[in-house]
């Protein structure tokens, strides 16, 4: 069975992720707390870019696990960084 799903919905959720992403730099927020929020906004919208916009959801494995794998790796050093700096 199909799953069907708006992609315009996906689109409006990844705008508002924007729009918070925006509102925390904009306040000067800073701290662990804005920094997670930060990382799961921004793999959250990699997840919808790779999978949604990119068309990469019925592709074989090897295209979503080089996908996703970048994701992490970068992610991961992302955290690397940060709690290595503080």
């Amino acid at each position: 069975m199909k799953v069907y799903y708006n992609i315009h919905m996906i689109w409006f959720v990844m705008l508002i992720l924007t729009l918070l992403s925006y509102s925390i730099g904009e306040s000067n927020s800073s701290g662990t707390v804005a920094a997670i929020f930060l990382l799961i906004t921004a793999l959250t919208k990699g997840y919808f870019l790779i999978n949604d916009f990119m068309e990469l959801r019925d592709v074989s494995f090897l295209w979503r696990a080089i996908m996703f794998g970048w994701l992490w790796c970068v992610s991961l050093s992302l955290i690397g960084i940060y709690i290595f700096s503080v």
